[in-house]
């Protein structure tokens, strides 16, 4: 294969400024150009890219992506820390769901309180002038 990056993009979903974003950041080696000075690309990119995305879909940030590629480089190691970094991240997916469920509540709560009647009376304004009127603390 011998692609250039607006097929790579295509192939991969990955946008072409994030495909040169992840170079420069060293997630993807820099690759063969062409006399043009054009970038291509091959299958190993593509799969890298591929897993890249997938990661950062799952949400895992990029050091943590870093390692997990690195790791991919020897199948025949133990799969500890990536297990590690996983339950790590799920943990903290978990905060994020506890956070937001409280943020739900908070929300539900404002709105069935609201009289829908004019912005004077309005519940919700009122709730959101002064935070001490929250029943739960809340940061999204």
């Amino acid at each position: 294969m011998n692609l250039p990056i607006g097929e790579l993009a295509r192939r991969t979903g990955v946008k072409v400024p994030t495909i040169r974003f992840y170079e420069q950041i060293g997630l993807i080696a820099a690759p063969p150009r062409t006399e043009g000075n054009q970038r291509r690309y091959g299958k190993a990119e593509i799969d890298r890219l591929n897993f890249i995305r997938h990661a950062r879909e799952l949400g895992f940030e990029v050091d943590h992506i870093r390692e997990l590629l690195v790791m991919s480089q020897e199948p025949q190691a133990s799969c500890h820390q990536a297990d590690s970094i996983a339950k790590s991240h799920l943990r903290e997916v978990d905060r994020r769901i506890e956070r937001l469920q409280a943020l739900r509540g908070e929300l539900s709560r404002m709105i069935d309180e609201c009289g829908h009647g004019r912005i004077c009376d309005c519940r919700i304004i009122e709730v959101l002038a002064d935070h001490r009127q929250c029943v739960s603390e809340h940061v999204a």
